[in-house]
């Protein structure tokens, strides 16, 4: 599984429920394999959790992985910085029920017990197959110093002050489908008039006198036979094509209102006397 082919996949549980989308991809040391990925989950997306690569496989629909829902949700929440610490990797291996991979005097993991992958560790490869050159976490850097303006457990010093943080709605869309629209060809019968003119041959008896006999003129009798003809409607049908008709779609904006909790913190200042000021 290549790292960037697994960003923005779908995770699903061996039940088939969809736990949510990978969000990083978190290498092994030794192998540079990916060993973890952390989803994306809760409203928007806007929580991340780690999950074990370990059995996974990948489908059409998504990355099938080993674990269930229920412990994905109930996973230690870690931020996704670039890089697990020793202590952060062991909480997710007790969780998830995996061998707890040794951990070498440089601090890097050692190989799994039971023949598995190399784990990784909290200097391990970042995301998607990154260095982790990133800083740790609680203020610390790569060699343990502490940040500047502040202490080794992540509190400001009097001289930089507290940051105040507040959480945000990072509002976007997704498509998905609504529903289908078929457009179906069917035949109905409907009774038609045309008036068509026609024409008739009838009789007309013409009488002519004569003036002048001819020699001697015989009486007997006589006939004339006359042929009448007569035009009649004749229905033929024929089919011919009078439209084209096809389906299209078009995309329509509209605006939808969406609301959700966050937080964000206060300062307050208390004196000797237990006074309290925000």
């Amino acid at each position: 599984m290549q790292p960037q082919e697994l960003i923005d996949s779908a995770v699903v549980d061996p039940a088939g429920n969809k736990l949510g989308k990978v969000g990083t991809v978190y290498l092994a040391d030794a192998t540079h394999q990916p060993e973890w990925i952390t989803v994306k989950t809760g409203l928007f997306g806007t929580k991340e959790s780690f999950v074990p690569l370990s059995g996974a496989h990948t489908d059409k629909d998504g990355v099938h992985v080993q674990v269930d829902k229920d412990a994905v949700s109930d996973a230690p929440r870690i931020d996704a910085d670039g890089h697990l610490s020793p202590e952060e990797s062991t909480r997710l291996y007790q969780h998830y029920g995996l061998p707890v991979p040794r951990t070498s005097p440089d601090g890097r993991m050692g190989d799994r017990t039971q023949g598995r992958d190399p784990a990784m560790g909290g200097t391990g490869r970042g995301k998607a197959g990154t260095d982790a050159a990133s800083r740790g976490k609680h203020g610390m850097d790569a060699a343990g110093r502490g940040k500047p303006g502040m202490d080794t457990a992540g509190r400001g010093t009097a001289d930089e002050g507290m940051i105040r943080s507040e959480e945000r709605l990072n509002v976007g869309t997704e498509q998905v489908e609504t529903g289908h629209v078929r457009l179906r060809k069917y035949v109905v019968t409907e009774d038609e008039q045309v008036t068509v003119p026609v024409r008739h041959e009838e009789v007309r008896v013409e009488r002519e006198p004569i003036t002048h006999a001819e020699g001697e003129v015989e009486i007997g009798e006589a006939e004339q036979d006359v042929t009448l003809h007569a035009e009649k409607p004749v229905v033929r049908k024929e089919a011919v094509p009078v439209e084209r008709v096809r389906l299209r779609t078009e995309s329509v904006t509209d605006e939808e209102t969406v609301s959700g909790k966050v937080r964000k913190e206060q300062f307050e200042v208390t004196d000797d006397e237990g006074k309290r000021r925000r």
